[in-house]
């Protein structure tokens, strides 16, 4: 048998200094909700690393699932006490993909139950903590702040999550690491557990551009068990549009004129120096305008409610999951009983607002304006990008811009103290007003950060649909800045 290379060797010393992290600092910053024992993860990486001479594959690589992914050898929870010790029968596509690919799952990151949530401070297993701060406890975003948190905290290389609203780029800003919303459809969501399926979109976590887009190489492919998986049609037309090359072509780039909303200094500071570095390499900055975005965040949170009151009502205590232990009502309910004692409250309180905007008296007013007003961003989206929306053949624009550029928060990561302080529960729903867009229009984007240490600031870039490469390339060139070595 051949020695292993010395790209095969770094991955098992890299596999040590993860396991290291993770026992070191997981009980702090509760990361994982489930980790597979070291020894266990160890001797997967030993077996499987061997096989990845150049170093560039995922095979010894260690990631980590939020847990709202299926797998057969850990519980699925999704931060939930009404799941805490459920066990799934099948593992989801995009798991299944990378551990065929080679790649060794830690264990299963924390989350905000349900992936409802900004901070992942609404979970059952407690609050997860973002390691830049190790002596504040500051947020690691939501909801996929577990992801975020394994990932910067060193415990892993890559992190699957989940993104419904901003829910891989917020945690990627507030954490320092690179957050990526791949375009609606293009990653397989059978096995991952629904929050608002019209919006759930599975995002990757890592530390570099590289990393992802390996992964995404392995898991962007058509998935006959998920329903909205884009068609071979459609990839085929995606694989066929004109894409820009960053280091030759220039550039057009976009400022949304109502994303310059109320920023922090620091924020606002990064944004500005971070088109200025894209100008001084030769690239095109320019104000454009989609009007109906000072709609998006109602949009997204009529809409997304009424998804998941109706996701969440198969948890009713009888078929699995948790089951309170009292006696049927006067009525003879155990339902209500049951999901009073399982659901948080921000859990609660969504159910009860979308079962609210999908009643009788509200739908016409609320639910199916709502989704007019995605339509409308959707085709004002589509009248400022070059690049044609090969999904509903629409034409892109002679004089539009190539991408989106804009701040991924409105702040960098506030302290929990801070977050409690603040009881306007609506106030909290602000933090996911940058990202909401990409979601309702199923547009591609990712959070970079600029800046090192607790001075990151989150960027994000937005594209046209189909145009995943492109941003992943924008990545690149923002992750080049010299602020950023």
């Amino acid at each position: 048998m051949a020695s292993p290379s010395p790209a095969s060797l770094a991955l098992i010393k890299r596999a040590e200094i993860c396991l290291q992290n993770i026992a070191q600092r997981n009980n702090t910053l509760k990361t994982f909700i489930t980790l597979k024992p070291a020894d266990q993860i160890r001797n997967e990486v030993r077996q499987l690393a061997p096989l990845n001479s150049s170093g560039h594959g995922l095979q010894g690589r260690v990631i980590s699932l939020k847990d709202n992914f299926c797998t057969t050898d850990m519980p699925t929870t999704c931060a939930s006490k009404v799941l805490k010790d459920y066990m799934s029968p099948f593992e989801s596509t995009a798991g299944r993909l990378l551990r065929n690919a080679g790649a060794v799952v830690a264990g299963k990151v924390n989350m905000d139950e349900f992936a409802m949530g900004s901070n992942n401070n609404h979970t059952y297993f407690g609050t997860a903590l973002n390691p830049l701060f190790p002596d504040t406890e500051a947020s690691a975003g939501g909801s996929s702040g577990g992801s975020a948190a394994s990932v910067a905290a060193d415990m892993c290389d890559v992190s699957l999550g989940t993104d419904t609203g901003g829910s891989v780029r917020l945690p990627g800003a507030y954490c320092g690491v690179f957050g990526f919303k791949p375009s609606y459809g293009m990653i397989s969501r059978h096995g991952v557990i629904a929050y608002a399926q019209s919006l759930d979109t599975v995002g990757i976590v890592a530390k570099n551009v590289p990393l992802i887009e390996t992964t995404f190489d392995v898991l962007n492919q058509y998935d006959e068990a998920d329903p909205t998986s884009i068609s071979p049609v459609v990839r085929q037309k995606i694989a066929n549009m004109d894409q820009k090359d960053v280091a030759k072509d220039k550039l057009r780039i976009g400022i949304m004129k109502e994303a310059i909303i109320d920023l922090s200094p620091e924020v606002r500071e990064a944004w500005i120096n971070a088109l200025d570095y894209l100008q001084s390499l030769g690239h095109e900055v320019s104000v454009v305008s989609v009007p109906s975005l000072k709609h998006s965040l109602p949009a997204y949170f009529i809409i997304s409610p009424a998804e998941a009151s109706s996701n969440l009502a198969r948890y009713d205590g009888v078929r699995y999951g948790f089951r309170a232990d009292v006696d049927r009502d006067e009525t003879g309910n155990l339902y209500a009983p049951t999901r009073t004692a399982a659901f948080g409250k921000e859990v609660q309180r969504r159910i009860l607002l979308g079962t609210y905007n999908l009643s009788a008296g509200a739908y016409g007013n609320h639910f199916e304006k709502a989704q007019k007003v995605r339509r409308i961003i959707l085709d004002e989206f589509n009248d400022i990008f070059a690049t044609p929306n090969v999904l509903y053949d629409t034409p892109g624009c002679p004089s539009g811009v190539d991408v989106l550029i804009h701040p991924t928060s409105r702040t960098t990561a506030p302290t929990h103290e801070e977050i409690k302080q603040n009881t306007n529960v609506t106030d909290s729903y602000i933090n996911d007003v940058l990202t909401v867009s990409a979601n309702l229009a199923g547009l591609p984007a990712i959070s970079a950060p600029w800046g090192k240490g607790q001075d990151t600031v989150g960027i994000q870039v937005y594209s046209q649909f189909g145009n995943d490469k492109l941003i992943l390339d924008v990545a690149k060139l923002l992750d080049q800045a010299p602020i950023n070595k």
